[in-house]
């Protein structure tokens, strides 16, 4: 059939049905808005959507802002300083197990049981941590690295070290070759790999305790807006009825105040605890740490002084290169004392530091007297006074390491204690904030529905 002819300058065109008009249904929406803001209760119902809106998301930024530091902060307590500190270990029971060989080799046949089982130990100790770390760490590139290199040359390190052992026992000058050769590759090897990882790890652990410690500037924002609005309702609602209090608008104001308090405090308390762990925790326990492995390669020095026999010379070409190494270790050793000294806090902190210097002042006395002995041509008194069982610079070694050991594990339970505590204060304010700022809304929209009531 023929199209029904237009109307003659109707300019209108036929609608097509189901076609979309998105411009127009907007604009009568706008206008039906408009219309509704042109009396008291459409101006109510509009306020009382925007009242509503703005306290849901106060709570909802609280929430999620708040799920953030609190993840951040427990991630610090029971996943990256741990990984840190396995990361020390590691380093620490290289560089232990590279001291006892060293000992072991120079006691020969009379190598003590204790000795032998404090390398075992090392080694397996070092082996189990590997394996934790490469279970726990991150998909981190730099870190993966590091683990498969240490896995990949601890078996040839300890292969050396019992080559060295063996050809030792037979009285083969050869041994000491070999015990040098597995010096050179935990220091230039191992060692190195094992202070890449634990620098990684720390740097995690920093990166977590500044997720931890911000302050959620928008969630603030957000309850600042909401309050703001709350009394620009309330004083409207005052100017157009002379009353008061309005019960939903108040209920809606104190929600909200309890969330703004809750949340500030709530994080106040979290980020000292926080920073209380980082400055009297970790900030100890990383110096310490370092001042343990510089004793540690001290003493591996001292015992390659008397192993290479002046076989191995510095840069100078004249001096011997371990001797070399151990007073640079030393001076490590002792700046490092002096700053955790400085770091400590308490009593049972410093205690066990100023034992140590103590003790690294004997050594250094002892030390002293022993490279004297052996340069004037008594080896087996040199070695005497460096592994005997008493006033020799072993002795005092053992000291130096107790003491720090005694040091770390106290650093170690401050930390725990203040980022527990710390971690501890957000608890509940998830929730706590969800839970509230429902309220607040209803109460927002109760309190509009109120004044609408008056208009039925």
């Amino acid at each position: 059939m023929p199209e029904p002819a237009r109307e003659p300058g109707s300019g209108t065109e036929p609608a097509r049905p189901g076609a979309p008009r998105p411009a127009r249904a907007w604009s009568e929406s706008l206008g039906r808005l408009r219309a509704a803001a042109t009396t008291e209760p459409g101006r109510l119902r509009i306020i009382g959507a925007v009242l509503a809106a703005v306290v849901a998301v106060f709570g909802a930024a609280t929430a999620w802002q708040v799920d953030d530091r609190a993840a951040a902060a427990a991630d610090v307590v029971g996943r990256s300083q741990p990984l840190s500190a396995d990361a020390a270990s590691i380093y620490r029971s290289l560089a232990d197990a590279d001291t006892a060989s060293s000992s072991g080799f120079l006691a020969g046949e009379k190598e003590s049981r204790e000795l032998r089982e404090r390398y075992l130990a090392d080694i397996a100790n070092a082996s189990r941590l590997l394996v934790k770390a490469a279970a726990n760490t991150s998909g981190a590139d730099r870190s993966r690295q590091e683990i498969a290199l240490l896995g990949e040359g601890l078996p040839r390190y300890t292969g050396l070290i019992e080559q060295a052992r063996a050809n030792n026992r037979q009285g083969l000058p050869l041994g000491g070759a070999y015990l040098r050769y597995a010096n050179e590759q935990m220091s230039e090897e191992l060692l190195p790999a094992a202070q890449r990882l634990y620098e990684a790890e720390t740097g995690r652990l920093y990166r977590d305790y500044e997720a931890a410690d911000a302050w959620p500037w928008p969630a603030l924002g957000a309850g600042l807006l909401a309050l703001g609005v709350l009394a620009w309702a309330q004083r409207r609602n005052y100017l157009r009825t002379h009353r008061v209090f309005n019960h939903g608008l108040l209920l809606a104001t104190a929600a909200s105040v309890a969330v703004l308090l809750w949340l500030v405090a709530g994080h106040t308390v979290a980020r000292s605890g926080l920073v209380e762990s980082r400055t009297d925790g970790q900030e100890s326990l990383k110096v310490l740490n370092d001042a343990r492995i510089s004793s540690l390669q001290a003493r591996a020095n001292e015992n390659l002084t008397l192993v290479s026999r002046g076989a191995v010379l510095a840069a100078d070409n004249k001096s011997d290169k371990y001797d070399v190494d151990f007073a640079g270790n030393m001076n490590e050793l002792d700046t490092r004392l002096a700053r955790a000294a400085r770091l400590a806090d308490d009593l049972a902190g410093a205690e066990p530091v100023s034992r140590a210097a103590a003790a690294v002042r004997e050594w250094q006395e002892r030390h002293r007297a022993a490279r004297a002995t052996d340069v004037q041509g008594d080896y087996q008194g040199a070695l005497d006074q460096v592994i005997g069982r008493t006033g020799s610079t072993g002795a005092s070694f053992d000291v130096v390491d107790a003491a720090l050991q005694e040091a770390v594990a106290h650093e170690q339970e401050e930390f725990t204690r203040a980022a527990r505590g710390g971690a501890g204060a957000f608890g509940g304010l998830v929730a706590g904030a969800v839970v509230l700022a429902l309220l607040g809304a209803v109460g927002a929209v109760l309190g509009i529905g109120r004044r609408l009531s008056e208009y039925r």
